[in-house]
């Protein structure tokens, strides 16, 4: 799906958190450039910032920068890093926290037993909290991000800890909501998942014996590392010269909450999240489309690109040829700038192949609809294209609440689907019919119940923070 921002540039779809990775080595080796591949692995899920830092026997080498990986990384840079045995990355896109240099992550933090630094994918639903008690204490923060909150946490607690597991461990007991993290310390790597596994995290390895950890596993496959498994919700793994090791004394508090919409719009299609391969829950959230909204079509094409899947899906359960009508500029990314022009956008990112669409009945998948501007534009561009009818079905039911776990739905008051039936929207959006995929089909994309679907119905698996701006850190720094 596309939706627009206020200031009038475009977002191919709704954003995504952040990606991490981080790497162990046995011996000193281009740590650097292992992250570099995987952050471009990781690339879907956050286009505004990435950085990397290399632990070079205890010194830590780092570059951070606004961009895309390839923007920010060029050759001269990569080869300026020197040999290490651990190093960290991490590709942003801020759902706490404006856009801007000092954002930009892993975070480093030095302290009187060492240093650290911390990659984080999600978000806190009780940051502003911490973050004011942490104040009142002294503490002062550079950054709008959640993530210094976190680092300010676990550096508290490690002044007082005798290892950097057990003061992570501490820290976990004040942290609430959504949380993926890869920690890097003079001697060791650790990552860790939030209890309700909000966020997806995987780690694996390579023939020569590299520890790699990726928020997903297209990631290790892009570094030839063999996946061994997911971390498990309310995990700790610390990599040493000792091997891997398990804590577990914050698994099994709470039932396991992974966020549906990974599946559905953020993951990359041949990722495999918690055992479940994306690709193959996208093809059922078609079926299920094809069930319960059937239409009598020609033709059944998706948005590129999270809307392809479904797409098929949906075409081999109705028995409805399936085509490519739409192809989108691969090269404009989610942080494309428009100048100051009156030519529609979406014409830029996507186009319509006449000769697929002309004169036919379509149906057309997108993974979800946010204010519905985007999708109006979408229609018309089809329309526009020939297209006879157009029969819009989406792979997600209604967005009718803000999420408070890393995906970027935070106001009601900008999503469609609560001030309009679906009938309205179609109407709106110039369709001839419109469905969406039911609330309670949910469960057949994955195969169980144990996922954070809030966005659609409101159960919060947590407490609903107090303040819900996401730019309630932002706005403080400027007050």
């Amino acid at each position: 799906m596309l939706f627009w921002r206020k200031d009038g540039t475009g977002g191919m779809g709704i954003h995504e958190e952040c990606g991490v990775f981080g790497v162990m080595a046995k011996q000193p080796e281009d740590v650097a450039g292992l992250v570099y591949f995987g952050l471009y692995s990781l690339q879907h899920r956050g286009q505004e910032s990435c950085g990397i830092v290399v632990n070079d026997d205890g010194v830590f080498v780092s570059h951070k920068d606004i961009g895309l990986v390839g923007e920010v990384f060029d050759s001269s840079i990569l080869h300026s890093f020197p040999k290490g045995t651990m190093a960290v990355g991490h590709t942003r896109y801020g759902t706490t926290g404006g856009t801007n240099r000092n954002n930009c992550q892993p975070i480093e933090v030095n302290h009187q037993k060492g240093h650290m630094a911390l990659a984080h994918n999600g978000n806190l639903s009780n940051a502003a909290e911490l973050r004011s008690a942490l104040e009142m204490n002294g503490a002062i923060f550079h950054t709008s991000s959640d993530t210094e909150t976190i680092a300010y946490i676990v550096t508290q607690e490690r002044l007082k800890a005798p290892s950097i597991e057990e003061a992570l461990s501490r820290a976990m007991k004040k942290l609430e909501g959504a949380y993926s993290l890869v920690l890097m310390s003079p001697q060791k790597l650790i990552c860790a998942r939030d209890p309700h596994g909000f966020r997806p995290l995987c780690y694996g390895q390579t023939t020569d014996g590299t520890w790699i950890v990726a928020s997903e596993s297209c990631a290790l496959h892009a570094v030839g590392a063999k996946m061994i498994r997911d971390v498990e919700p309310g995990e700790i793994l610390i990599f040493s010269k000792n091997g891997v090791q398990s804590r577990r004394e914050h698994c099994g508090k709470t039932k396991p909450r992974h966020c549906i919409f990974e599946y559905i719009y953020f993951a990359r299609p041949d990722s495999v999240l918690d055992g479940i391969s994306v690709h193959t829950a996208r093809l059922r959230a078609g079926e299920c489309l094809a069930e319960a909204h059937p239409a009598e079509a020609d033709i059944v094409i998706g948005v590129p690109d999270s809307g392809l899947d479904a797409a098929l899906g949906f075409s081999r359960a109705s028995g409805i040829p399936y085509g490519i009508g739409l192809i989108k500029n691969k090269y404009i990314g989610r942080t494309f700038i428009a100048p100051d022009h009156r030519l529609d956008q979406v014409k830029i990112k996507l186009s319509a192949i006449e000769d697929v669409v002309s004169g036919k009945r379509i149906v057309l998948i997108d993974d979800s609809i946010v204010r519905g501007t985007t999708s109006g534009r979408i229609v018309k561009l089809l329309r526009e294209a020939g297209a006879r009818e157009i029969h819009m079905r989406i792979s997600s039911p209604p967005f009718l609440h803000p999420c408070y776990y890393g995906t970027d739905i935070d106001s009601q008051e900008h999503l469609i689907a609560c001030h309009h039936s679906v009938d309205e929207i179609a109407e709106m959006i110039g369709a001839n019919s419109l469905g969406y995929l039911p609330a309670e089909k949910l469960y057949a994309l994955a195969g169980n119940d144990v996922y954070c679907h809030a966005c659609f119905t409101g159960e919060y698996p947590t407490v609903i923070p107090a303040d819900i701006r996401k730019d309630r850190f932002e706005r403080r720094l400027s007050e």
